[in-house]
């Protein structure tokens, strides 16, 4: 007898999105049905055995994703579960992590990249549940994002915070390095013991090897006495080296022999100290070019990059942008007064301008606006000049050198240069349709006519309720 297709059940409050992702299912040759609450999932798996669950999180119903989740994985832990949500957060996707779904999405979502995750889903099952569960949900992080390069950022977090090995966080400066070593420290077992946290370019050699590893009493002038390193005043915590790449090859040494034998020796002394503490680095620069140019060492790379977590640029993710203004305007407002009101001009300017200086940057320009508004709305008049520059542009993303090389490489004819833009400016917005029409200085109608002439796939958007 021919094997039975899997059965997908597909649960959402809004009926486009379930018939939509019925069609793409049933195209793919899976059986599927749908179901528009949480309840009425637990009732339609009481009566056939779903192969797959594929829940919204936000629905208008009593019974959510995540509660829908809990009890499957209770009830039915054999069926694997894929979660989507429009309003991503780094305490949903945690949650959901650790919760057992095989996987957590944000809309709108790429088709492709959905059936892919379905498939690897019904290949792998449901697995084993994760033994923690994160139970205060409402700690936070400061992270502050929805768009699919952060919801990944989340996930990688959710993933990596119950384990004990090194991670390396890299991303432009200003992307929030620190934020996302805090919040893997935070939702992580070691969350009651120290975070402590080093600028390593801050210091000089000297000074940072005294406050990393401590030093005995008269080891140097002015050490008047014993003092305990980061090291070993985290204890069980985290340890969080910032700028790793900034220290010097004598000091990389010793920083390799903290993370193979697990031991410092202070500053003067000779006894070894045991250490417990997880490492957690970051880098803005390339430590693979620094490695192959000899400025650091590449036993040392291996050891501090056992995972890498990776921050996007803000360019990257522009769609966060008004999120992570109302976020700053918030933060920054004056206790007792009301929050400052910013006008739609505005907001497209912050939106428009490439921020070379990433996140705080965006958090320094709204402090100042808040400062310089006068009853208590930001205008377009209250950004720096340097955005009004950029703004009066076309507001194209700008093109890197890596950029530039793969837009003009093989000489490409005019109608493959404009393909090739058409999807760097849809690589540089997430996807966004609107705003990639904006920046390409065209409607939305001629941006599908041209992708359709040239082939390029713009990606599934959902309605912004979903």
């Amino acid at each position: 007898m021919p094997r039975k297709p899997p059965h997908i059940l597909v649960v959402d409050d809004d009926i486009v999105t379930c018939e939509m992702l019925c069609e793409v299912f049933a195209h793919e040759g899976f059986e599927t049905t749908f179901v528009q609450s949480g309840e009425e999932a637990l009732a339609s798996l009481r009566t056939f055995q779903a192969d797959l669950l594929l829940s919204d999180i936000r629905m208008k119903t009593s019974l959510d994703g995540l509660s829908l989740l809990e009890l499957v994985r209770r009830d039915y832990q054999a069926i694997p579960v894929v979660l989507m949500t429009a309003f991503g957060s780094i305490e949903t996707a945690i949650r959901a992590v650790k919760e057992g779904a095989f996987d957590y999405i944000s809309k709108p979502f790429n088709i492709d990249e959905l059936v892919a995750i379905v498939r690897r889903a019904l290949t792998n099952g449901a697995g084993k549940r994760p033994s923690a569960v994160l139970e205060d949900e409402g700690r936070t992080s400061g992270l502050v994002g929805r768009t699919p390069a952060m919801l990944e950022v989340y996930k990688m977090i959710a993933r990596v915070s119950d384990s004990p090995a090194a991670v390396l966080v890299t991303g432009e400066s200003g992307t929030g390095k620190e934020l996302v070593a805090r919040a893997i420290h935070t939702h992580g077992p070691r969350a009651a013991a120290p975070f402590v946290a080093v600028n390593c370019g801050a210091l000089t050699e000297t000074l940072l090897e005294s406050e990393l590893f401590g030093h005995v009493r008269g080891s140097f002038t002015g050490a008047t006495g014993n003092k305990r390193g980061i090291f070993e005043h985290a204890g069980e915590g985290a340890v969080f080296l910032d700028e790793v790449s900034e220290t010097s090859p004598a000091l990389q040494v010793k920083l390799l022999r903290v993370l193979q034998e697990r031991e410092v020796v202070p500053v003067g002394g000779t006894e070894v100290i045991k250490v417990r503490a997880r490492v957690i680095a970051a880098s803005n620069g390339d430590l693979e070019k620094l490695t192959a140019a000899g400025a650091f060492r590449r036993d040392l790379l291996y050891r501090l990059n056992v995972i890498q977590l990776h921050l996007p640029p803000l360019r990257e993710r522009r769609d966060d942008i008004p999120l992570l203004v109302s976020h700053f305007i918030m933060k920054h407002s004056a206790d007792g007064q009301p929050p400052a009101k910013i006008d739609e001009e505005a907001l497209r300017e912050l939106s428009g301008y490439s921020w070379p200086g990433n996140v705080r940057e965006l958090e320094n320009v709204i402090e100042r606006a808040i400062t310089l508004s006068q009853g208590g709305r930001i205008t377009s008049d209250g950004l720096p000049h340097r955005i009004h520059l950029e703004r009066s542009g076309n507001g194209t993303p700008p093109l890197s050198a890596d950029d530039l090389a793969d837009l003009f490489s093989g000489l490409p004819s005019l109608d493959e240069l404009e393909r090739r833009y058409i999807l760097h400016v849809l690589d540089a917005t997430g996807s966004n349709r609107k705003r990639t029409a904006e920046i390409l200085g065209i409607n939305r109608k001629t941006l599908y006519r041209m992708a359709a002439r040239f082939e390029v796939e713009l990606g599934l958007q959902s309605s912004p309720e979903n």
